[in-house]
Formats: structure tokens, C-alpha cells, sequence
């Protein structure tokens, strides 16, 4: 078994985690940056106002992924550093640091792939509405088109949109991410028709400013749902559960709802009958501009979750054995969601697959020797990517993007869990690649051969 000859490797960031400057270079504000201001909210109350300082620190940073060996970039662009109150005026200071971050990624032979949206809703935006204002598309496709004008000349690959699950779901839904609100599905599920319009108005625009021929993808995410055994009936559970309607947590955990449209062109019968009487008005003309077409899809993937078929013969979620593995976040450990995740998305949608985030939160610190050792991280990642490479003997898998280049503010985590190749050390912003750094770039080196 082997990877493409040309499969990308690379890590992922975005903006608001890793960048700080929030209050400098003419940025406007965003959701996080007024309603992480919340006390008690997110771990001890921190806020990512400073955060690794990429903003000052790039070119360092860049160096470090070449010492690395990383083949590719994913990182996000802030809306509102580029456009301050989310439409209108062009901040020319946020332009020239995205400029300078893409030369020096490029001078150093990385490619960037460049997502224009990672939760960063700009607040003049949110005030109007956010996604439930039937405009978002359009000020979205301004923003997309400005993206394409400064900098498809040296950036051809771009993620349009960042876990929607997560930025309508998280946030709106379920209220555990800015700015913590529960609203109603009727309100949510809207919201989740704008933004899909918005993808595919964003998609358009790339294509119509671009400078030079692009590869445009989309960045769900999800969890993956794992057959207890190899029998074909338990597989079948999987791919059910999966792409149907979430037996646990709320609708926006719903694989088909966020992809059948984009590819397909339709949302799934089976939610429009499940919730005929919350769904907007949705038009041909709707469903026409959301499934734009585009050439990657991206998901981001974490772990997974068993099922079997049940006696009635529909999906049954199983229970965890006892004392399963975890990491520091006290998420699951499942390898083979690398495996099933790809093959049952590229089964139904037949589109060349990147992985566009992977990882764990470890305990990690620096140990007397002066290095921080993460035997775990490397376990972790060694395990699912032998599941990805299996993966890519039955499914069109292109690149893999570790989450996350550096450690970060994960959210509402705060500081509190450590995703990164790299440490950081908040108070003094120095950067010690972990073990697993190095381990990578020798994966890298070798295409996966020494997995």
C-alpha cells in the first residue's frame, strides 16, 4: 500500500487561533473577538486578542514548516482584516500581511491553501443579521472576490467555507462556541441555507477574479460513524448513520444535509421530510448556485463512533468499550476513521478527498532536556494515517493537513489543550517542535512509506 506520488502533506491553522493583533493593522471586529469577552465562557476566561502573535511572527513560523519538510499550507484568511466591517471598504495593512505571509510561504517552496472562512463573522455583519440576513451570500461573494484579486496570482488552492457544523451549529445551536446562543431550528436552519448559498456565491467569484486556472474545495466536518464488524449488514448500519439524520446532538451534525447540496444539487428527502415545517423557502435557483461546482472536498476528521445494524433494521449506536482510549480533550481515539470516513464520502460523492485537519490535544510541557515529547501524538497519528493509506487504495485521497501546525486558542479551550506540532510557550512566544514534529517530517520524506 502507498500514497499518490503527488500526495500534499501538510499542517493547518487559522486565523483568529493562531495570529493575535486583533486591535492592529486596521482589522475590524469579529464575533470571537466581542463575545469571548464573556466571563466564564471559555477555559479561565483567556481570549485570543494576542495568541501565538503570527501576525509579527510569520516569516519565523514559515521557516519552522520548512525545517519541517511540510509540503503545504492550509491557513484562513480573517474577514475583517481584509474588510473591516465585512463589506465595502478594502484594509489595505490586512492585504499587505497576507501578501507578505504568501511570498515568504512561497519563496520557501509551501503551497498555500488559503480558506476564506474559519468563524471569523465580521460584527457589522452579525448585527444585521449574520446568516439569517438573506444578503450574506452576496457581501460573502465581496469578500471572496476581493480574495481572488490580491492573491490568486500566487494561491490556486481554496477551501470556501470552514466546518459549518460548527460555526452554525456550535454557535447557534447548541451554544457552546460565540456567541453561545440556542436558537431554534427553524433559525438555525436557515442560517445553514445562507451559508451554503454564500459557498457556492464565494465559489463563483474565485473562479470569475482568478489570475490563473484554480482548484476550489469545501471544508465540512463530522463524525465518523464505524461498523462494529466487517459484516456487510453492520456496514450498511455505518453508512446510514452517516449520511442520515444524527440519532445524538442537535441537526447541523448532519453529514448529507451540508454535502448532498454541494454536490448533488438537493438536500436529503429524508430531512426535508423530517423537517418540512422549519425549512426556509428554497428555490431551484438555490440549489443550482450551492452546488457550483468544485474540484477537492475537504473534511476535517477526528474520530468516530461505533454502530451495527439493529434487529428492527435500522442503525444502532453502540456503547464505547470501558476505559477506551482518549486524548487530553477526552475525545475517543478511532484510527479507522480515517479509512471509513474517506471511503463512504468518496463512495456517495466522487470527489477527490483531502483530509483538510487531523490531531489530538495532548498534555505536552517541556521536559528537563529542554523538548517536549509526545510519544502519544505520534501513536495517534501513525495509527490514522495507516488507516488513511488503506483508504487510498479504495478512494481518491489527495493531501493530508495535520491540525495543527502550532499549538493554539482552541475555541472555547482557551489555551487549556495543545493540537500543535510545535509548543508554544504564551508568555515568551518561543516555538520547540515536538517529537512528533520530527516524526512527520520523515513521514513526509518518505510519502508514508515508513508507516
Amino acid at each position: 500500500m502507498k500514497f499518490r506520488d503527488d500526495f500534499v502533506w501538510g499542517a493547518a491553522t487559522s486565523s483568529y487561533q493562531i495570529e493575535g493583533a486583533q486591535y492592529e493593522g486596521g482589522k475590524g471586529l469579529h464575533l470571537w473577538d466581542e463575545y469571548v469577552k464573556e466571563k466564564g465562557k471559555v477555559f479561565e476566561n483567556q481570549r485570543g486578542d494576542v495568541s501565538c502573535d503570527h501576525y509579527h511572527l510569520f516569516r519565523e513560523d514559515v521557516k519552522l514548516m520548512k525545517e519541517l519538510g511540510l509540503k503545504a499550507y492550509r491557513f484562513s484568511v480573517d474577514w475583517t482584516r481584509i474588510m473591516p466591517e465585512g463589506k465595502g471598504m478594502v484594509n489595505e495593512e490586512g492585504v499587505a500581511f497576507y501578501n507578505a505571509l504568501i511570498d515568504e510561504l512561497v519563496a520557501n517552496d509551501i503551497e498555500p491553501y488559503l480558506t476564506l472562512f474559519h468563524w471569523e463573522l465580521p460584527m457589522e455583519l452579525y448585527k444585521r443579521g449574520g446568516w439569517m440576513n438573506p444578503k450574506m451570500p452576496e457581501w460573502f461573494a465581496q469578500y471572496a472576490a476581493v480574495i481572488a484579486d490580491r492573491f490568486s496570482d500566487r494561491v490556486k488552492n481554496f477551501f470556501t467555507v470552514n466546518e459549518p457544523q460548527c460555526f452554525v451549529g456550535l454557535s447557534f445551536s447548541e451554544g457552546v462556541h460565540a456567541p453561545w446562543l440556542q436558537l431554534p431550528d427553524r433559525e438555525t436552519i436557515l442560517m445553514s441555507h445562507n451559508a451554503l448559498k454564500a459557498h457556492g456565491r464565494a465559489v463563483q467569484e474565485l473562479r470569475a477574479h482568478a489570475k490563473q486556472p484554480l482548484v476550489v474545495g469545501y471544508a465540512p466536518t463530522s463524525g465518523i460513524a464505524l461498523p462494529a464488524t466487517d459484516k456487510p449488514e453492520d456496514i450498511e448500519a455505518a453508512r446510514q448513520a452517516y449520511f442520515g439524520i444524527p440519532q445524538e446532538g442537535t441537526w447541523a451534525w448532519n453529514t448529507a444535509w451540508w454535502s448532498d447540496p454541494v454536490i448533488f444539487g438537493k438536500y436529503p428527502e429524508e430531512f426535508l421530510v423530517h423537517f418540512e415545517k422549519d425549512l426556509p423557502k428554497i428555490t431551484d435557483d438555490d440549489m443550482k448556485l450551492i452546488s457550483e461546482p468544485i474540484d477537492i472536498y475537504g473534511q476535517n476528521i477526528y474520530l468516530g463512533y461505533p454502530v451495527c445494524m439493529g434487529e428492527d433494521g435500522k442503525p444502532e449506536l453502540l456503547s464505547r468499550n470501558t476505559g477506551y482510549a482518549k486524548s487530553a480533550s477526552n475525545w475517543p481515539m478511532t484510527p479507522e476513521a480515517l479509512y471509513w470516513g474517506p471511503k463512504f464520502l468518496y463512495d456517495r460523492y466522487k470527489k477527490p478527498i483531502f483530509i483538510t485537519e487531523n490531531g489530538l490535544a495532548c498534555h505536552d510541557w517541556i521536559h528537563l532536556d529542554g523538548k517536549v515529547h509526545d510519544p502519544s501524538r505520534i501513536d495517534f497519528t501513525a495509527r490514522y494515517l495507516g488507516a488513511l493509506k488503506r483508504a487510498a487504495q479504495e478512494a481518491d485521497i489527495r493531501g493530508y493537513f495535520a491540525w495543527s501546525l502550532m499549538d493554539n486558542f482552541e475555541w472555547a479551550e482557551g489555551f487549556g489543550q495543545r493540537y500543535g506540532l510545535v509548543f508554544v510557550d504564551f508568555k515568551t512566544q518561543k516555538r520547540i517542535p515536538k517529537d512528533s514534529a520530527y516524526w512527520y517530517r520523515d513521514v513526509i520524506r518518505t510519502n508514508g512509506e515508513n508507516l
